[in-house]
């Protein structure tokens, strides 16, 4: 059988695999493959956010990203359930 590629708007195929295998949805492994191939590995790992982490969020700021996110039973979730919805989306 044939090894299935990604798909053309993936540009690092390997750290893609790498990054599914490891359980990461699709869209977030082909954003930080993407990312690496515009740069390099190494930078892409330093280069960090503006925002502080997520346990420093209120519930509401955590629910307004999911919402812009479409989360979806994000309205009954807990802040600890919201942030793993953040953090595996």
């Amino acid at each position: 059988m044939p090894e299935k590629k990604p798909g053309p708007s993936v540009k690092d195929d390997e750290l893609y695999e790498k990054l599914r295998d490891e359980g990461n949805s699709k869209e977030k492994s082909a954003r930080i493959a993407n990312a690496a191939a515009d740069t390099s590995r190494s930078e892409v790992g330093r280069r960090g956010g503006e925002h502080p982490a997520y346990e420093d969020w209120t519930k509401d700021q955590l629910d307004k990203r999911a919402a812009e996110l479409e989360i979806s039973g994000r309205s009954s979730m807990s802040k600890d359930e919201l942030i793993d919805a953040l953090r595996s989306h």
